[in-house]
This record gives structure tokens, sequence and C-alpha cells, in this order.
């Protein structure tokens, strides 16, 4: 598992945000060593969503995914989706330029194994739209580009593209995956991302995620 960064203040909230581990720190991680963070366990994330601020969700005016800048360069010449794609597949080939060229990914929403990059998206866990309706409007462009190539917590994760489009920005009230055995690990990591960047929730999502904890053994 990726060490937590330390926090960074925004400039334009009073919100702390966790900083990530950018080009000279993610240069000592080769990605053979990387793994999917490990969200807090059932009892910690039902604290964590217990801490979380409810509020209903605004749609603020002014999101562009521009305003997320995403798949950063980490080092070399390896960008965020290409270290998360060979982090979370088998069997995983780079050519010269880090991408991906050979491998498989099994998608934990729909449990489909995609034998291309080309089918695999990286999803945001908390999507940036989401995490603009919840209070990353008031974060700095620099605030965004952590959350968005954020490796450090349960964020990032390669799936099929069909799962991905299909989730699109909606959160646990409105999607959860086709997977109901991934339900559990889904919820935690989204309340983990939630918690860490101290997003708000809504009563229809934090009614929805105390459902997806209720199916955790």
């Amino acid at each position: 598992m990726l060490a937590t960064a330390g926090f960074v203040g925004p400039a334009s909230s009073s919100r702390a945000v966790p900083s990530t581990p950018g080009t000279a720190s993610s240069a000592a991680l080769p990605v053979s060593t990387m793994e999917l963070p490990e969200p807090p366990t059932a009892e910690e994330a039902r604290a964590e969503l217990g801490q979380l601020t409810v509020a209903p969700e605004v749609d603020v005016p002014g999101y562009s995914r521009a305003k997320f800048p995403h798949w950063a360069t980490q080092y070399g010449s390896c960008d965020t989706r290409e270290i998360v794609l060979a982090r979370d597949g088998d069997q995983v080939t780079q050519d010269g330029q880090c991408r991906a060229t050979a491998g498989s990914w099994r998608s934990a929403y729909d449990g489909a194994v995609p034998d291309a990059a080309s089918k695999v998206d990286i999803d945001h866990v908390v999507p940036l739209k989401e995490a603009w309706r919840s209070g990353a409007s008031q974060w700095t462009t620099a605030d965004r580009r952590a959350f968005a190539n954020d490796l450090a917590h349960s964020q990032l994760i390669a799936v099929s593209a069909r799962s991905n489009r299909a989730k699109s920005d909606r959160d646990p009230s409105d999607w959860q995956p086709d997977l109901a055995s991934y339900r559990c690990t889904y919820a935690r990591a989204w309340i983990s991302v939630k918690h860490a960047y101290a997003l708000t929730t809504d009563e229809e999502e934090r009614a929805a995620l105390t459902g997806m904890l209720d199916t955790c053994a």
C-alpha cells in the first residue's frame, strides 16, 4: 500500500486536502511494488461516514473536467493512468513510453476481463463532478489535480470501460457495482475518499452507503 502523504490546506477553502505522491516521491516507488490501497474496515468506514457533513447536493455551475488536471506525469514518462493499469492488471507489459501493450484486467465492478488497455478505464471512485458538487468547487486547481491523480487513497481503479461509463458521475444512491460482492469494498473506498478530502454527503447517498456497509461480512 502506498503511504499517505501529508496535508495541505486549499487556498480558497478551510477544508484540508491530502497531498498525493508527486514526481519525486513516486519515482522511489516502482510500479511493481504498488498495490491498490486497501480502504478502511467496515467498522472504520461507519465511523468515518458518521463524521461526514451531511448537506444537500448542489449542482454548482462551472464544472469542467479540465479543472481537475488528470493523468499527470508521476515519474519519467509514466502518467497516473499507466501506473494504475500496471498496478491493477495481470501480466502487464509496457513499452518505452510506459504505455501498456499487453495484459488483462479483471473489472471489480462487473467481473469483465478486458484483454487490452483500450478496453479499460481508470475510474475515479468518487467522480470528479461528484467531488465538485461536494466541496471541490472551492479548491484550487492544484488541490483538484492532487485529487484526480491520488494514488495514496482508494480513489483510482482500473475497470471495464462499459462499467465506468454506466456509472458516469452518479453517487451510490443512483449507481452501485453490478457485482454485489464488491459493494462493501466500494462503499468503504467511497467513504474513505470523501472523509480524506472532507467532502460532503447528502441524505440519499448516506443511506445508500449505510446499506452497502450492511453487506460487509
